[in-house]
C-alpha cells in the first residue's frame, strides 16, 4: 500500500523477525502488506548502519548551514564588486573614447 509511513521499531522488528529465521520475507509480506523490496531495502539499512538505522537524516548539520550562509554571503558580495566593476569601466571607456 503506498504512502504508509511505519515507525523504527516496527522495521526492526521485522528485519529481526527475517534475522532471527522467526519468519520469512514472503510470510511478513502477506502479513503485513509490505513488497518484498521494501524488507530488502530495510535489512540493507540494518546492515549498513545497525543501531542508527532508520533514525533521522534530514536534519543537516549547523555548521553546514552556517557554511552556506557564508558562502550565499559571499556570492553576492562578488555579485555586487563585479556590478560596480562593470559601471567603473563603462564610465571610463565613455571618458576616454574607448569602445
Amino acid at each position: 500500500m503506498p504512502g504508509r509511513t511505519h515507525s523504527r521499531e516496527f522495521k526492526l522488528d521485522i528485519v529481526n523477525q527475517i534475522n532471527g529465521a522467526h519468519k520469512t520475507t514472503a510470510q511478513l509480506c502477506r502479513e503485513h502488506a509490505l513488497s518484498p523490496s521494501l524488507i530488502h531495502r530495510w535489512r540493507k539499512e540494518v546492515e549498513a548502519r545497525g543501531e542508527a538505522a532508520f533514525t533521522d537524516q534530514a536534519k543537516p548539520d549547523q555548521s553546514l548551514e552556517q557554511r552556506i550562509a557564508e558562502l550565499e554571503r559571499f556570492c553576492g558580495q562578488l555579485s555586487l564588486e563585479n556590478t560596480i566593476l562593470k559601471k567603473s569601466l563603462a564610465t571610463y571607456r565613455s571618458k576616454n573614447g574607448i569602445k
